[in-house]
């Protein structure tokens, strides 16, 4: 078993959240990655989507407050991109390599997975199992991000790192834990 914690940073320019903390964990055994986020910060100044009667596949989660990870395997192009929504969304798109190819991964018919919201607080759990994706012996390489849309209606992006002038997630060089 492989565990990491991790605490995304804003994008430079994109955040007026002075006093948001975004931490969690993420954990590999096998086929299974596990992740956690927290999000620390006042909730009732941000917009979080309303809990989903029926959790569906959507597109275009990203457009409010969402949580992404994506992963690769070490030394080949191709990697996924998972959007989770607190309202219990999901998606989940495989790219044959930046940016290119994507296509909704069909391996996957639901994703569920746990969301918790307090005052200040909102937590967002997945453990999925890659079997299908992947081998128990490949080395992923992993990105962590999050959309946080503020009830000003201001985007801020974060991530582990943010390698390029602009927020981009899927550029490769933010793919930073190992699992």
């Amino acid at each position: 078993m492989n565990q990491q914690n991790f605490s995304l940073q804003p994008f430079a320019s994109s955040s007026t959240l002075t006093n948001c903390k975004i931490i969690g964990h993420l954990t590999r055994y096998h086929h299974t990655l596990a992740i956690s986020y927290e999000l620390h910060y006042p909730l009732t100044e941000l917009i979080i989507p309303h809990s989903a009667t029926e959790p569906t596949r959507k597109d275009g989660l990203w457009q409010e407050t969402c949580f992404e990870f994506f992963f690769g395997v070490k030394d080949s192009p191709q990697y996924w991109e998972f959007n989770l929504s607190p309202a219990g969304d999901w998606n989940v798109y495989r790219f044959a390599a930046y940016r290119q190819g994507m296509e909704e991964e069909e391996v996957f018919t639901s994703l569920p997975f746990t969301v918790e919201k307090q005052s200040n607080l909102l937590q967002l759990s997945l453990e999925v199992d890659l079997a299908q994706l992947i081998s128990a012996n490949q080395v992923l390489e992993v990105a962590i991000s999050t959309v946080v849309k503020s009830q000003a209606g201001e985007v801020s992006y974060w991530g582990l790192v943010h390698p390029t002038s602009q927020p981009d997630f899927h550029h490769r060089d933010s793919f930073i834990l190992v699992a």
